[in-house]
């Protein structure tokens, strides 16, 4: 029996022990990154010495011990302004040179970890109007950016909606050609390690893991297609079309990342909320945002865009809300879920890619802290991301840039 036959024939027949772990009465732990690409005005969002709050955290005041804020975290040697979202979660340096590679994201290290026994090891979605740089924060272990979902209405079908015989039937095709590929590449990889030297045989050996870990994704994805999809008590969305009614879009994405994360349709998603060639529907908003955030200093720019990243911190404290009123065994969802919120631009006005404004909330740590580090020499933001793999349960003192897990975060 070829690797093809083998595949959709294990699909049919296999139980599913690993999906218990749904049901047991401990929920998984979760990760939920969100970036905004524009950034944060400083003076508005990081407390002043000596004082426990600031303009921006005075709108989640209620969730203020559900939460930490930190000063003097960046990635060391990501620059490029703008290009540099596409690192947020990897930290790969210098984004925009010619010779820039990217490296594999949080969530995806993360989704390799914990995510294989969801029907979705990770989900990678936004809202934003058009392309712009960063659109998607989820890059592979090969530096490849993953596309993000920006359709409300399509990430429900995906998540909740039972496909028809004929859909089901061209998702098994697309399943056995990539079975057929494998095979094709295995057959001729097996052909070249008989006339290759000891140095290229190792090469091969870490070829033929790769191609056996994507047999075991092709595997999984055959038992989902045996498997229901979860029913949800929440209707089928509809589209927003408008792409300046950013506060309601948001809305509806973090809806369904709620019910994705709650259904344990996937414990790892990333979202991007670019407001790039969008003028908001927030009332005394008139100008697109990119441009009021090179505002020069000028107040009237600053009054609109203060009243812009407002609207997003309070629809984020909205999210809070709903993740920590959602039950669940021994707690909340915000209670297991890791939920980070931040940018790659320090100040937007003067593309400054240092001190980065973050907020990490829920995911069982200790919260209600403002952690400030030196916000010239800044702390590299992926000590931050060791802490938080560790509490995820995985075990690593390494990611990316990281000298270490991130000092004074309680756990």
């Amino acid at each position: 029996m070829n690797r093809r036959a083998f595949l959709i024939a294990a699909g049919a027949c296999l139980a599913l022990p690993r999906l218990a772990r749904a049901a047991e009465k401990t929920p998984p732990r979760r990760l939920l990154a969100i970036h905004v690409p524009l950034g944060m005005m400083p003076s508005f969002f990081f407390p002043k010495e000596g004082e426990p709050s600031s303009p921006y955290l005075d709108l989640l005041a209620k969730h203020r011990d559900q939460f930490t804020t930190f000063a003097g975290l960046s990635h060391p040697g990501v620059d490029g302004n703008h290009h540099a979202g596409q690192c947020f979660l990897s930290g790969a340096p210098h984004p925009g040179q010619p010779t820039f590679r990217n490296s594999v994201s949080l969530d995806q290290f993360v989704a390799d970890k914990i995510g294989a026994d969801t029907r979705f090891p990770s989900l990678g979605v936004a809202v934003r109007k058009g392309e712009h740089y960063s659109d998607s924060i989820a890059v592979s272990p090969s530096g490849v950016v993953l596309p993000a979902e920006v359709s409300a209405e399509r990430l429900y079908r995906r998540l909740f909606v039972a496909g028809t015989p004929d859909e089901k039937a061209a998702t098994m095709r697309r399943i056995e050609a990539g079975g057929s590929v494998l095979d094709l590449i295995l057959d001729k990889a097996k052909r070249l390690e008989k006339t290759s030297d000891s140095q290229d045989r190792a090469r091969i050996d870490q070829y033929f893991q790769s191609v056996r870990d994507l047999e075991g994704r092709l595997q999984r994805s055959i038992e989902w297609e045996h498997r229901p999809k979860p029913t949800v008590d929440y209707p089928m969305p509809k589209d927003i079309a408008d792409a300046n009614e950013v506060v309601d879009r948001s809305r509806l994405m973090f809806d369904l990342i709620r019910l994705a994360l709650q259904t344990d349709s996937t414990r790892v998603v990333t979202l991007t909320l670019s407001t790039f060639s969008v003028v908001p529907h927030v009332p005394g908003v008139k100008s697109e945002t990119h441009g009021l955030t090179h505002h020069g200093n000028e107040p009237e720019k600053i009054a609109e865009l203060r009243k812009i990243e407002e609207a997003q911190m309070t629809v984020f404290g909205e999210m809070l809300s709903t993740f920590r009123d959602t039950p669940e065994a021994g707690g909340s969802l915000l209670d297991r879920t890791q939920i980070l919120y931040g940018s790659c631009l320090g100040n937007a006005n003067s593309h400054s890619n240092q001190n980065l404004p973050l907020i990490l909330a829920g995911g069982g740590f200790r919260h209600g802290q403002h952690l400030a580090f030196d916000t010239v020499h800044n702390t590299p933001l992926a000590n931050l991301y060791v802490s938080m793999l560790q509490n995820l349960g995985i075990e690593t003192d390494k990611f990316a840039s990281s000298t270490g897990p991130l000092r004074g975060l309680r756990s």
